[in-house]
Order: C-alpha cells, then structure tokens, then sequence
C-alpha cells in the first residue's frame, strides 16, 4: 500500500520536485496508478478533474525517461501526450515541466492558435515531452516536423472530451505514427462506449483503475440551487457576490455572448471580472487565465467550451449561472471548486422548468440532492456591508497610533466642526454615509421564482404516466438509456454522425436542429470527425451540439443545436479551414 511519496521510490530529481511543489501525499489516483505504470503497465483510469492525475501519469513517465541512462537526451521525442483542448495542453506542458525541472528533460505544448513557426523552432532544437492537442499534432506530422516513432510513452489524457469534440479519428491516425512497443495510459472522467473500444483497441491487457466511481462530484462541494427568472438572475448573482466570501469564482453561461455581456456588467458593477470564451485570441485567453490565477481578477465568466480542461486552484464558488445542458457538464463544471481537501460552494440558477427537468436529472445521475436556497435578503446584504465597513475602519484606527494616523489638517476639521455645535456622533454619522455613498441600491422585490404555476387540469391517465416516466433519456436508476437521444435536443455523447443519408435522401432532421449546407464533401477528404471538431473548437460550441452529417460529394449537410445556428453562420464565412479549403457554412434549403 503506497501511503506516501517516499514509498514510490521515485528518481531523486522528481522527489526533490515532489517537495518543492509542496506535494504531501499521493492523491487516490496517483496511489493507484503510479505503481503500475512504474512496473511498465498500461493503464485505463477513470477519474474525476481535480483528482491529481496529471502528476499521477507525467511523474512515472518522467522516471522512466530519466531511469534510462543508456538513451541519451538528444532531443528525440519520446513522450506524447494528447489533450483535448489547448488549455489542457498548456496546463499539462507547465505542470510536467515542473515535475522534471531539476532534470534535462525538454517539455513542449504544442496546440492550435500558435505560431507554426515557433513550434517548428523548439521541435527541431529538440525536446523529450510533447503535450498537444490531435488537431496541431497532425498538421506538424504531415508537413514532416513532428517524427513520434521513437516515442516509448503515450497519454491519452480526458478520453471522453476528446471523444466529444470528434476527435477519435484523429487520435487513431496520430496512434498510427507511434510505435507499437510503448507504454500507454489512458485517462477519462467518464467511460462511454467508443472510449472503451478505444482502449480494447490499443492498450494490450491494462490495469484497470476507477476512483470512486459511485461518487461523482467532489464530497467536499456544498451543492446548492436557486429557482430564479431569467430577467432577475443578474441581481440574484450580485447579491450572492455581495453577502458571500466570494474569493474567486467561475461563473458559467451558456453562450460567448452571454458571458461577455455579464462579464461586462459585472465590470460596470464595480466587480473585477473577466469573461473567457472562444472569441478570444489565445494570447488573450492565456492572459485572462493568469490574471484570474494570480488572483488579479476574482470573477471569471466562462462557456463549457472555453473552461474545458482548466485546472484552477482555489476556486471557492462555481456559479452555473446557466444551468448547464447535461448532468455530464454539471459534473465537470463544479469539479473545479472543492479541491485538496477545500471546502467549495457550487450555486446553480434553475427557472421552474429546469427544476423539473434538468435539476431531475442532475440529481439521479450523480445520485445526490441538490439543495435550495435563496439569495440572499436585503437585511444579510446590508449587515454583511456593515460588517465589512467596520472591518476597514477598525483597520485604518489600528495602524498605528491616534496621534500618528491622523494629520493634523483632519483633527483640526474635527475641532472646527464641534466647535460649530455639531454632535460628535452627528459628524461621524454623516462621514460614514459619506463613505458610503458609492454603495448599490438593492432591489426590494423577492428574485426567487414560485416554487411552481399551477398547470392544466390531466386525465388520471397523463397523470399516472407521467408519475412513472423517468426524466428524458435517463431510467428511473439515472441510467442513460441506450440507443437513445439524450434529453435537451441534442446527441448522445459518442454517437457516431452519419456519413450516408438513410434512404439515400437528405436524411430526416432531428427535432430542435436546424440543417446548415458546408461548401465542402467527399473531394475534399472531409469525415464527419473533422466537421465536428472544426466546428466546434473553431466556432466554441459544444461537439454534442452537432447531431447528424451528410457528406456529400461537393458539399456537406450538418444538423445544428437551433441556439447554436446563428453562431455557427457568423463564425463560419471563410474564417477557418478545413483540409486546406475555407469553411462556409449557409441555410440548406
């Protein structure tokens, strides 16, 4: 049984690391895991964001490659690691590299939004460690910079995401260029099927791991949710913000529209906040991210798409500001708060509908209830300022002596105004509503949406099927049903798209998609992997919002998640490419 670090037995350089980056105790899945992959095992682990599996694959990794004198470091690369967002890659890349950092070992990212030209440069100076998502990767093997025959080291890290986003060709065809005499880990919070093929595939007899598969959020997250309208969700938020010891904060929204608006309003609130979504050039994106690390701004305002692989420590709230479209994303989302033994506060806004539907299904599929709650009132609001003003005032009369922290300019306007017959706790009165001026008014209305409208009178029939109707596309267990869509107009996670129309016609659409015409088909090399993945990552949309695809022979018909559409048309007039051919994507009629 590994109970600490010591008992890994570990090369030294990587256990000085171990105690600079302040590392205690091996997490679950690093005590799991690691042994295993010391032994020259594979590997398919099932674990959760946050649980520590970066260290639990990169430090064996790095031990092997530091354990083999006999290969010298000559700038070959040696390991891979796949990661499904450039985020991801990033954080992978900077996390190994200090892993290893009193070793010669070289780390590189390498993802989409970056200068080809840099990455080529660093490549050909040589490097041991690769991080990088599938779609960069393949573009640097095909223009013959990227050689991974020599890798003895492969990560297939956040499986399921890859999946989603329509990477799994892509992730087979870069497999393809390493060799068939390497160690491989894989790594993903969930197992749907087409990832289990995928290991059954290429990983030959591995251990298998699931830390704490019957608990799927984090036990040290107090989960709570508000039922609010639409209009009164930004004053819900603030009052939260206002009366909690908000320290930071993710904030998810539905659209990169909506996270920049309410990013902005909270800005124009007096409240230091960043919005992260898609539109953002990645410098940008890698600003906002450090700044919101480095505790600069406490509020970041993100999309799934965009918060996607982050990993953020000390995030003490997770708002879903937007209730998130599955119980999949709810996990993901509030996974990034309650970590290494903190306690976290996840607040989820549902209307009435949602609590019916979606809150219904969130609970049966982690198997644990949701609380609620309300905002906070106006009297907490106001006693929380209260409180908080006379901690500031307190700390400007102790910071030094009476005598030293005043001028003598401020005690002889004191003298002036009780010599004019004003009351000593007149004055101190009217100072503090001067102080206060700037403070926000506070709607006197309740925010919180009744409990529930009353709906049309049904037979004793409707109301006895729909007692033992479970939610949509969950059995009654919280199962997802097989063969089935899954609720919320949108495709099953891993369904593969069609590439042929069924009854060699258009195909029939699927209910809450709108069908949009590509300009490019079958003489271009198009699958129905690279549609969803260009989309997706290029437009910052869910993959999952993507449901079927004809690929025809000059042009491609894609069915859209409807809220999705006039996003995809904006984004898609020729601003990116696929298989060298600018995408447009228009109406299909």
């Amino acid at each position: 049984m590994v109970f600490s670090f010591e008992d890994l037995c570990l090369h030294p350089a990587l256990m000085k690391a171990v105690e600079q980056m302040g590392f205690e105790q091996p997490t679950p899945i690093q005590q799991a895991a690691i042994p295993f992959l010391l032994e020259g095992r594979n590997v398919v682990a099932q674990a959760q964001t946050g649980t520590g599996k970066t260290a639990a694959f990169a430090l064996p990794m790095l031990h092997h490659l530091l354990a083999e004198e006999s290969q010298p470091f000559d700038g070959r690369v040696r390991a891979l690691v796949l990661a499904p967002t450039r985020e991801l890659a990033i954080q992978v890349a900077e996390a190994t590299s200090r892993m290893g950092k009193n070793s010669p070992v070289r780390v590189m990212a390498v993802y989409g939004g970056q200068s080809y030209d840099i990455q080529k440069r660093q490549l050909k100076r040589g490097v041991e460690v690769v991080v990088g998502t599938p779609g960069r990767l393949l573009d640097l093997i095909r223009q013959g910079v990227l050689d991974l025959s020599q890798v003895q080291y492969l990560v297939l890290d956040e499986a399921d995401e890859m999946l989603e986003m329509g990477f799994i060709e892509d992730v087979e065809t870069i497999l393809s260029e390493v060799s068939e005499n390497r160690q491989t880990a894989l790594f993903s919070a969930t197992m749907p099927a087409p990832v289990r093929k995928l290991a059954d595939r290429y990983l030959n007899d591995p251990a298998e791991i699931a830390i704490n598969p019957t608990r799927l959020t984090v036990a040290d997250t107090e989960q709570l949710y508000i039922r609010v309208r639409e209009e009164n969700k930004q004053a819900a938020l603030i009052r939260f913000l206002e009366a909690e010891e908000v320290k930071s904060a993710l904030i998810f929204a539905r659209t990169k529209a909506r996270a920049q608006e309410l990013a902005d309003a909270l800005i124009q609130a007096g409240y230091p906040a960043e919005a992260l979504h898609g539109d953002l050039s990645q410098a940008r994106r890698e600003t906002v991210l450090n700044r919101f690390r480095r505790h600069n701004i406490t509020l970041l305002v993100a999309t799934d798409v965009a918060a996607r692989g982050l990993d953020i420590e000390n995030v003490s709230h997770v708002f879903n500001y937007d209730a998130p479209g599955d119980p999949e994303d709810y996990v993901h989302r509030i996974g990034r708060t309650g970590r290494a033994g903190r306690k976290g506060i996840a607040i989820t806004f549902f209307n009435s509908r949602d609590v019916r539907v979606k809150l219904k299904a969130i609970e049966a599929y982690t198997r644990q209830p949701l609380k609620e709650t309300a905002p906070p009132s106006r009297e907490e609001i106001l006693a929380k300022r209260d409180e908080r003003f006379i901690e500031r005032l307190s700390e400007q009369i102790g910071k030094g002596s009476i005598s030293d922290s005043f001028t003598a300019r401020e005690r002889a306007l004191i003298a002036r105004l009780t010599s004019s017959a004003f009351d000593l706790v007149d004055i101190a009165a009217a100072a503090i509503q001067l102080a206060r001026a700037g403070e926000s008014e506070l709607p006197a209305e309740s925010l919180v949406e009744p409990a529930e409208t009353r709906p049309a009178r049904k037979s004793k029939r409707q109301r006895m099927e729909a007692e033992q109707a479970p939610a949509a596309g969950y059995s009654k267990k919280g199962e997802k049903r097989s063969g089935e869509k899954r609720s919320w107009d949108r495709p099953a996670k891993g369904d593969r798209r069609k590439a042929v129309p069924p009854s060699g016609g258009f195909g029939r659409q699927e209910t809450g998609m709108i069908r949009l015409k590509m300009n490019l088909g079958e003489v271009h090399g198009l699958r129905p992997g690279d549609v969803v993945g260009a989309i997706a990552s290029e437009v910052g949309i869910p993959g999952r919002a993507i449901g079927d695809i004809t690929i025809r022979k000059n042009f491609t018909l894609v069915d859209v998640a409807e809220k999705h559409v006039m996003q995809v048309l904006a984004h898609s007039t020729g601003q990116y490419s696929l298989r060298g051919k600018p995408v447009m994507l228009k109406l299909a009629h």
